[in-house]
């Protein structure tokens, strides 16, 4: 299998996560469109990447002529219609399953039937969605992880509709992205790392709402005592805490049980809509440029 069969990439969703996913593909050879519906999404991800890849240029991470010419294979569209040529769609939109199986038909109108649908969804399995399609042996998760600039690891997760060849191009691609893939040989919600990442998480917050530390305790901890680079709740803001939020709320209505609800505090601040660093607060303070205020007492 020729990991050049995958040349045009497209990806809908222009977010923190889409948009770095597209700048990956781009900055590895491949031709990338990067669509969103909405235009102004567009051209703050556009003004994002530009500035996260100048910061990597003066640190000698990639050299000027890399990126630029990493940002010539790099379109951005609102319209659905110019993915047609794409080998691989990888969707990376909010995490809502009628939303996503809505994008799916779409695209099985508009791309060739070899392509490659994957969602980047860790919650949403692929199966969800491949009835939707009129291919669905080339349906599957291709999960990258925040910030997708910097991690390594790729979850590619082969449903029991995905082909064979399906998985095994989608685990060459990954590597041809410089990128570590691990294939999950069948489904299961959340997949490896965030299963295990989701128990911390669940105990930071009891932790936290039970009175026994404050978040930047816990954060401390996890950092000093268990080595991590980042604590849960500073992870959480990072990658929006509205992302919890729309995990556990798929998780329990597949369930229906109540202890798969978003706890508390995490439904508060969405309502509140302290999302974290991309609204400028969440369990932390952020300025205009997403850097961390320090709250002194």
């Amino acid at each position: 299998m020729e990991n050049n069969e995958i040349k045009q990439v497209a990806i809908v969703g222009s977010g923190a996560m889409g948009s770095q996913i597209a700048m990956v593909c781009a900055l590895a050879g491949h031709l990338v469109t990067l669509q969103d519906i909405e235009p102004e999404s567009l051209v703050k991800a556009k003004a994002f990447l530009h500035e996260q890849m100048e910061k990597r240029v003066v640190k000698g991470r990639y050299t000027r002529e890399e990126v630029d010419n990493a940002f010539k294979r790099l379109n951005f569209t609102d319209n659905i219609e110019d993915l047609s040529n794409a080998n691989l769609v990888i969707e990376a939109i909010a995490e809502k399953l009628e939303a996503k199986r809505e994008l799916f038909a779409k695209l099985d109108k508009i791309v060739a039937p070899h392509t490659i649908l994957a969602t980047n969804s860790s919650t949403i399995v692929s199966s969800k969605l491949a009835d939707v399609v009129s291919h669905p042996e080339s349906v599957c998760n291709i999960h990258f992880f925040n910030p997708v600039l910097v991690m390594e690891m790729v979850e590619v997760v082969k449903g029991p509709h995905t082909s064979d060849e399906t998985a095994e191009k989608s685990m060459a691609f990954v590597k041809s992205i410089r990128k570590t893939p691990v294939l999950l040989k069948k489904e299961i919600s959340g997949f490896i790392a965030n299963r295990i990442l989701g128990k911390l998480m669940d105990e930071a917050l009891f932790l936290y709402e039970n009175g026994y530390a404050t978040h930047e305790e816990i954060d401390l901890v996890c950092k000093k005592a268990l080595n991590h680079p980042i604590g849960p709740f500073a992870l959480m803001d990072l990658t929006g805490i509205d992302v919890n939020y729309f995990v556990r709320m798929q998780r329990y209505n597949e369930s229906g049980d109540e202890q798969d609800k978003p706890s508390r505090i995490v439904t508060e601040k969405v309502k509140k809509g302290e999302l974290g660093k991309k609204t400028g607060k969440g369990f932390y303070e952020y300025d205009e440029k997403g850097i961390r205020v320090e709250v002194t007492v």
